[in-house]
């Protein structure tokens, strides 16, 4: 793709570093805080995933644009990355579900990107250094001005995002992904379980999976109280992904507290809402140094090891887990840490990861199944 002077772009990290490129997207200067992903595949539902709130991201993928994209990919209804960092754009998808360019998506929904970076060198440097602040800037903003910025602005230590992202109304979810594009198992009972899901952030093909094992989904904001859950007369409650720091998640960590004194209800969280259930029981969460976001992140119980797709950059401390009440059942083999858990009394488990692999391999569907079991149990 040609280029011309009026196209140059700058990213800026916190520790000084200056990366010149071609400007891709809109026009402007996005902050936030630098991190990568390493999957192959699925650079749309990754920029539209509300885990990704104010981050820019990192694609370790050479090309993107290959595909194009489309509305059925959308895990949410807008990007939530606030930057993209790429090697190179394909300017002409190759692809029966293309809809629309990248490069005109982007632009559209107000995207900054930059391209034509090192982005090896660049995911080195994050791995050594850790996930940093940074900026992209298109709009000829000078380097000096930008790093004062990136400098004070704040990191995601400590960041609600989970309140940003939030749905503000209840809704109910009844799609499917459609049956063509997706060969899964959809089992269903007699009788629709009835699930409330609390959005901290929650994707799409989360809900769709749900619907698939039998679920019959009422979303509600991060901020719902008990007394809502209960209203809906729930046979189990899932707790959601989503961006930021959990610890400062209080309205949910507190919500999450009193569902555990309903004893028998079976609760289920994912990424962030697993965190959120460790907070519930007394446990400390951490923030990563680089974190785990790609498709191929291994996860293991005695005998069984799960490829998993992760986006993630806090982690719960497993040794702050009370040992008599939690079970730790699968880490994360690449570093040790908590990948699932679940209460040994209680119908309550989380996972680190997402099995509703979107993008990424399908082995841990098996959660919604076992979720879908509980509940089934109960009745």
């Amino acid at each position: 793709m040609a280029s011309s002077d009026d196209d140059s772009a700058v990213l800026v990290l916190a520790d000084g570093t200056l990366l010149r490129g071609t400007a891709c997207g809109a026009r402007g200067t996005a902050i936030g805080e630098v991190v990568f992903n390493t999957g192959m595949t699925g650079y749309q539902e990754v920029m539209t995933d509300p885990s990704y709130e104010g981050q820019l991201v990192t694609f370790t993928y050479p090309e993107l644009g290959n595909t194009g994209v489309n509305d059925q990919d959308q895990e949410a209804d807008r990007p939530h990355v606030r930057g993209l960092i790429a090697r190179q754009l394909s300017p002409r998808p190759s692809s029966w579900r293309s809809e629309e360019t990248l490069e005109r998506w982007l632009q559209r929904h107000g995207v900054v990107g930059i391209r034509g970076v090192d982005t090896r060198a660049l995911v080195r440097h994050l791995r050594d250094g850790g996930a940093i602040n940074g900026a992209i800037s298109s709009d000829g903003t000078a380097p000096a001005v930008l790093l004062e910025q990136v400098r004070s602005a704040p990191s995601m230590d400590g960041l609600n995002l989970a309140a940003k992202v939030s749905t503000r109304h209840p809704y109910r979810w009844s799609r499917l992904c459609p049956a063509d594009f997706d060969a899964r198992l959809q089992p269903q009972p007699e009788r629709p379980y009835r699930v409330v899901a609390i959005d901290f952030g929650i994707k799409r093909a989360i809900l769709e999976r749900l619907v698939a094992h039998g679920c019959d989904v009422t979303v509600l904001p991060a901020d719902a109280s008990l007394e809502d859950v209960l209203s809906q007369q729930p046979e189990g409650v899932f707790l959601s992904n989503g961006p930021g720091d959990p610890a400062v998640v209080t309205t949910g960590i507190a919500l999450a507290r009193a569902l555990l004194q309903q004893r028998d209800l079976p609760l289920f969280g994912i990424c962030l809402g697993h965190q959120i259930l460790g907070l519930a029981l007394g446990a400390r969460t951490f923030k990563l140094g680089y974190g785990h976001r790609g498709l191929n992140h291994p996860c293991g119980s005695p005998g069984e090891v799960e490829i998993t797709s992760q986006n993630h950059g806090f982690a719960i401390d497993g040794a702050s887990l009370p040992e008599a009440v939690v079970k730790v059942t699968h880490l994360n083999l690449n570093d040790r840490t908590v990948a699932a858990l679940t209460m040994r009394e209680q119908p309550v488990f989380g996972v680190q990861y997402h099995p509703e692999a979107s993008p990424g391999p399908h082995d841990a569907d098996h959660h919604f199944g076992r979720f879908a079991a509980l509940m089934a149990a109960r009745r």
